[in-house]
């Protein structure tokens, strides 16, 4: 009878340490990938004269947009859920552009309530809005957490708090013609479509519900966008590639230990998610372009589900009902 052999502790080892350095070798080709594709925005276009509000300018690619903005001599206007945080992003703004027209205004996403009462006080104060950067962004990842509104968080901060703050804007946008809103969305690969018939999704996983809300921007800005022409209001959406940026920093332990290797690996920095929300903001090239989905500062096509037009208006409809819009209200 043949001895038994077994897998001994050297060669464990050795089949872990090859694992590992697979593992690094893709992460890097990943790396690599990613800066060979990467779009830069290079012109040179000034901003001086111009009224840009930036949402989630406090940290990340939000943070970033609203620096180059005020190097460019925009009137940057902070629309910050955490004040702390915003006031000291401000300042070190301020000190970096020389740009002392940067200001900080409350605005939570989350809360159509707060979303009316920021809009109220840039329509009360504001003469002019040039650009309107839907920026904000959470992924909630761990839990069910709904907002003041009854709405499932996520959602409420990524598409309807933007969908009703558009809504309540755009008339000061279309006196300031030509004007432009940049909405920082996403669509996952073969992603083909979400349920609009249940735009509150409550009980999916949060992953999930992430891109539920940034597919619905998709859809939103292609309405909106048909709703705009011939205004001198133009709109796009683009996605700013994976970010490491503090919008993963609520998933949980252990998880948060690969998804932190893989972000600091793999995925652009703020700086470099910024490209294409300063190109769609500040390029003449873009000057009445409306409509479209950019990525690395180019446009690429969307997937059949997200170009559907009865589904942008389907989603549109459902909107309105969600934020409670008012006769009152402005109408797009």
């Amino acid at each position: 009878m043949l001895p038994e052999v077994g897998l001994g502790p050297q060669f464990l080892a050795l089949a872990a340490a090859a694992l590992v350095c697979g593992a690094l070798a893709l992460l890097a080709l990943v790396n690599l990938y990613c800066f060979l594709t990467l779009g830069v925005y290079r012109g040179k276009e000034k901003m001086q004269g111009k009224t840009v509000i930036v949402t989630g300018a406090n940290s990340g690619i939000g943070r970033i947009t609203a620096m180059e903005l005020a190097k460019r001599g925009a009137r940057v206007i902070m629309a910050c859920r955490t004040m702390e945080t915003a006031n000291q992003a401000r300042d070190e703004i301020v000190k970096e552009t020389n740009n002392q027209n940067v200001v900080v205004h409350k605005l939570d996403l989350g809360s159509l309530q707060s979303v009316r009462d920021f809009a109220a006080e840039i329509n009360r104060s504001e003469p002019r809005l040039d650009v309107l950067v839907h920026n904000a962004g959470m992924a909630n990842t761990f839990g069910r957490k709904t907002s003041p509104d009854g709405i499932e968080i996520t959602m409420a901060t990524n598409h309807y708090g933007p969908f009703l703050l558009t809504h309540l804007l755009i008339d000061l946008l279309k006196k300031s013609k030509p004007s432009r809103i940049v909405v920082v969305a996403s669509e996952l690969y073969k992603f083909s479509s979400v349920d609009l018939n249940n735009m509150n999704p409550t009980r999916k996983l949060p992953a999930y519900l992430y891109y539920v809300s940034k597919y619905a921007n998709i859809l939103f800005t292609n309405e909106l966008a048909r709703r705009l022409e011939g205004t001198g209001v133009t709109a796009n959406c683009l996605h700013p590639g994976m970010i490491d940026s503090g919008i993963w920093r609520n998933v949980p332990f252990p998880l948060n230990l690969p998804v932190k290797l893989v972000c600091k690996t793999c995925f652009k920095t703020p700086e470099q998610g910024a490209q294409t929300t300063l190109y769609l903001a500040c390029s003449e090239e873009v000057e009445g372009v409306s409509g479209k989905y950019f990525m690395d500062c180019k446009e690429h096509s969307l997937s059949r589900g997200a170009s559907d037009m009865n589904a942008a208006k389907k989603c549109w409809e459902i909107s309105e009902g969600m934020v409670k819009l008012q006769p009152t209200d402005p109408k797009i």
